[in-house]
């Protein structure tokens, strides 16, 4: 009986003690649903949301870029692309091999798709193919079920209407690359584009507008049901260009198929009406999809397409210099324009022999003689009696040797050499041998046509320092005025001097004896000013000399002079300069000078035809009107 008792107690202390650890977890189980139902409810009902809705951003469009009149050059056009978001599928390649069996997905596509997997976030959509064609699209649609991960994506394109003809001003827009996501959302955008080259890449952040928002309820597949909400970014602003389109068409198709650049500025604003470069490229195909012949055979080609000449170019300017000389002569009071030198053909100094371009030479010279003649023995003697370093100082006045500041990516410098330069590069002095040769603008001298036509422009202008820009305005409300521009500060150079220069420059073109006569404009009222240049890129030696080869027919291209012209016009009251450069091309007289003239008269034209088509300029900006 006492064992009977003493079982019973064993057994209710452990019917209590479980009974009791039921209820330890029951009370456990009833605070834990408490906890989770009414403390953390609002809490999970917004991760419930989160699981049937998406919330996406929107990229906005980008800013189209238009030209001093507004006409287009670079627009969005829609575009439909194929997207993977690689969380919704388990395996990309097995996905990847199911879409290509309904559009192609090339080797290298697969590649930067698997790449681009491992490096961005699980949720961010990766593009697949752009500029799908609506059969694509739709036979995309109807297999989704077939295709996890796989969606289409509408948005929007860069096109550039005039392609070649404005590519390097513009420059183009591509896929953003691994080192310029800065962490900023919108570049993981599929499909988004940035500048890298051009206007698209110095206004990048303005055009690129900011990011909208879209709410959407989705599927259990992922398929969107309806939109909640939506939010439209800001577009990008609009950039108003300084370039006349019908100008810089022109200019690029009197280029035609030579290799150089062609450069036109309003000499009192500033303004770029006209930037060529020749040969150009296609700057959509970066958009599109460029193959790996397309982009070989453009880093292969001899004339570098993908160089902007105008203001990357760097060349000897040869003759179209000794302006800057004649006027650092000028100002030293080593000449005046009646000071007169003999050309017998050459010029000797110790043992070197310098010979001018005409055998037997030229006579007495005078400066307005030596400049239209363009005589090597006047301004051999004339650079000799300066001195480089007076010669240096006056070509950094007329825009040479620096930087000009042109709103562009990468202006080169050019070079202008003085005594200091050259011991602090190489290590040996100035020998006076080199100032002859920098008096016709070769040896050392470096300049860009875009310096070139600032050279012109400030010796057109009255001398006033004009800095060239392609930007005229930057703004979301197209509907706003612009300010006339001011006047630029003096380069200090007297006006006699500048009158003496352009006087010799218009007997360039229009005197019997002028180097460019054969491409003066005849219209009256439209002639042009200007200088003849034609550069060695050889050393002719003294045999080839005494045989009279033919040095650029009987040579490969590459060996061929470079052809060059500078001028402005009307002569009568200045307003346009023009800077033409043609790699390898021969003569100055005979290439260069008539594509400059062609391109001089037609601005002049377009003008005239259409008064209210140039930028109001303000009379402080135009300078003393006996100068111009």
């Amino acid at each position: 009986m006492q064992r009977e008792n003493e079982r019973q107690k064993v057994f209710s202390r452990r019917a209590a003690i479980l009974g009791g650890g039921k209820l330890v977890l029951l009370s456990a189980l009833v605070g834990r649903m408490y906890y989770l139902q009414v403390v953390e409810s609002e809490r999970y009902a917004t991760l419930a949301d989160e699981n049937r809705i998406n919330l996406r951003l929107l990229p906005p469009p980008r800013g189209h870029i238009v030209d001093r009149f507004g006409r287009e050059m670079a627009v969005n056009q829609q575009n439909y692309r194929a997207v993977l978001i690689s969380e919704r599928t388990e395996d990309a390649e097995t996905t990847l091999d199911a879409l290509s069996n309904i559009i192609p997905v090339g080797e290298a596509d697969r590649r930067r798709i698997l790449k681009e997997i491992r490096r961005k976030r699980g949720f961010v959509p990766i593009t697949i193919r752009e500029n799908l064609r609506w059969k694509d699209v739709a036979r995309i649609e109807v297999n989704i079920p077939d295709l996890p991960g796989v969606m289409i994506d509408e948005g929007q394109s860069r096109y550039y209407p005039y392609g070649r003809e404005t590519a390097h001003v513009l420059g183009y827009v591509a896929a953003v690359s691994e080192n310029e996501t800065a962490g900023d959302p919108l570049l993981d955008l599929p499909g988004f584009r940035i500048g890298k080259a051009g206007i698209e890449k110095v206004h990048d952040l303005a055009l690129r507008g900011a990011s909208g928002s879209s709410q959407v309820e989705v599927n259990a597949l992922g398929r969107v049901i309806r939109e909640l909400n939506r939010q439209e970014g800001q577009p990008g602003s609009e950039i108003t260009l300084t370039i006349d389109l019908e100008l810089q068409r022109m200019a690029s198709d009197r280029m035609g198929e030579n290799s150089g650049a062609a450069v036109v500025v309003d000499i009192h604003t500033g303004d770029v009406l006209a930037m060529a470069s020749t040969p150009a490229f296609d700057p959509n195909s970066f958009n599109n999809g460029m193959s790996a012949e397309e982009w070989k055979g453009l880093i292969s080609n001899e004339k570098s397409p993908l160089t902007n000449k105008a203001v990357n170019g760097q060349y000897s300017p040869g003759s179209t210099y000794k302006m800057a000389v004649a006027l650092a002569a000028l100002e030293k009071g080593v000449i005046t324009p009646e000071t007169t030198f003999f050309c017998s053909g050459s010029v000797r100094l110790g043992n070197a022999e310098f010979h001018c371009w005409k055998k037997g030479g030229h006579g007495t010279v005078d400066l307005k003689r030596g400049i239209a003649e363009s005589c090597d023995v006047y301004f051999y003697e004339t650079a000799k009696r300066t001195g480089i370093d007076r010669i240096a100082e006056m070509s950094h006045k007329l825009g040479l040797g620096r930087p000009l500041g042109l709103d562009y990516p990468k202006e080169h410098s050019g070079l202008i050499p003085d005594r200091a330069w050259k011991k602090k590069t190489t290590g040996v002095a100035w020998q006076q041998g080199e100032t002859l040769v920098a008096g016709i603008g070769q040896g050392y001298v470096l300049a860009t046509p875009m310096q070139l036509a600032i050279m012109t422009a400030r010796l057109a202008n009255g001398g006033y320092a004009v800095v060239p820009h392609l930007t005229g305005a930057i703004r979301a409300d197209v509907s706003a005025q612009d300010a006339p521009p001011g006047r630029p500060n003096s380069i200090g150079v007297p006006p006699e001097h500048l009158n003496a220069v352009l006087e010799a420059m218009s007997d360039v073109v229009n005197s019997p004896r002028g180097t460019a006569r054969g491409s003066r404009i005849k219209e009256p009222g439209f002639e042009m000013g200007g200088k003849t240049g034609t550069v060695q890129v050889r050393r002719i030696t003294k045999a080839e000399r005494e045989q009279g080869v033919r040095k650029n027919e009987d040579l490969p291209w590459k060996f061929r002079d470079h052809a060059i012209f500078v001028g402005f016009a009307p002569i009568s009251a200045p307003r346009y300069a023009v800077a033409v450069v043609v790699e390898h091309g021969g003569g100055g007289s005979k290439v260069a000078a008539p594509i400059a003239g062609d391109i001089l008269l037609e601005a002049q034209r377009l003008n005239a035809a259409q008064p209210g088509r140039t930028r109001q300029v303000s009379d402080a900006a135009k300078g003393p009107a006996d100068n111009g």
